[in-house]
């Protein structure tokens, strides 16, 4: 059984989702049954907004969450008849196997530039990308292009036989709770005030701000922030103090756990993103289409 990973050095904020989603689909066109598997960080209470996003765009790939891996991918095999795992968030997590992983960097935060945990973001220093099967710079949209450059260098200085794609977070659309969509231009030259609970806030705010919105209020909540109803309240309290004809915009991730349709009077929308190779994309792909081979499968040779 073929397992790809997709992970990160630091304890969040790389945008592994819409890298997981990427990864589930690039199978998914291959007519490969793919189930995605996760610890649930933040799902005591049921679903994280992980898997509420991931079942919004992928209805047809299972998402077992369990904090026993082994025992959800066991499940994923004998009772789904999955061919093929995706371990989301499993890089620091050896017990299950795999045969492929991919290790996510933000380019806005290079390791060499940061520190463990608790004085810095990473989970493990940077010598763990020894591990590493592919490695994908994130957000590569937000820095100058010598700052990718220079990390790549880096990278193939210490690692040159791994292979190193470049990607970007990618807005699709918005998203309503009534299930109307818009185009994200519809956000250019119009006043936002925007919240978010995610790994790295302020991400989202510069992709608003490329979009050519003015954000003139913004929020940021912890990561996996469970809304709760004073949350709410606050946040309607919050709203009604935005200018005249502004809009109120959030994240996907945000979106599932509310669901509400309006915020005092003011209509809700979450930005779909999705992840845009920029380069290096035939590696990659060569990468995913080996651990189908691994499983004993040959790949097409053209999506289906």
């Amino acid at each position: 059984m073929p397992v790809v990973s997709v992970g990160n050095l630091t304890l969040g904020g790389t945008g592994k989702t819409p890298c997981v989603e990427w990864v589930a689909r690039f199978f998914r066109e291959r007519d490969v049954q793919v189930a995605i598997v996760s610890r649930g960080y933040g799902a005591e209470q049921g679903r994280n907004d992980e898997a509420m996003v991931l079942e919004e765009n992928l209805p047809d790939v299972p998402h077992l969450q369990d904090p026993d891996r082994i025992a959800a991918a066991g499940r994923a095999v004998e009772e789904l008849e999955s061919e093929l795992i995706v371990l989301d968030d499993g890089f620091q997590h050896r017990r299950l196997h795999r045969d492929l992983d991919i290790v996510l960097i933000d380019a806005t935060r290079p390791p060499a530039r940061d520190h463990l945990f608790p004085r810095g973001t990473l989970r493990e220093s940077a010598s763990g990308l020894k591990r590493a099967g592919a490695i994908l710079l994130t957000r590569c949209d937000q820095v100058p292009a010598g700052d990718v450059a220079a990390l790549r260098q880096w990278l193939a200085a210490r690692w040159p036989q791994t292979p190193v794609a470049t990607a970007a977070h990618k807005p699709a659309e918005l998203v309503g709770c009534d299930g109307a969509t818009a185009p994200v231009e519809s956000l250019a030259g119009k006043v936002v005030g925007a919240f978010c609970g995610i790994g790295n806030p302020y991400a989202f705010r510069k992709t608003l701000e490329a979009l050519g919105a003015t954000v003139t209020a913004f929020r940021a909540f912890p990561d996996h922030h469970a809304y709760t109803r004073a949350d709410v309240d606050e946040l309607t309290r919050w709203a009604d103090a935005l200018p005249a004809g502004a809009v109120l915009a959030t994240t996907q991730k945000d979106w599932v756990k509310l669901r509400v349709p309006a915020l005092a009077g003011r209509a809700l929308w979450a930005v779909r993103i999705g992840l845009a190779v920029l380069d290096g994309e035939d590696a990659l792909a060569a990468a995913l289409e080996r651990t189908l081979a691994s499983g004993g499968r040959e790949p097409p040779d053209e999506p289906t």
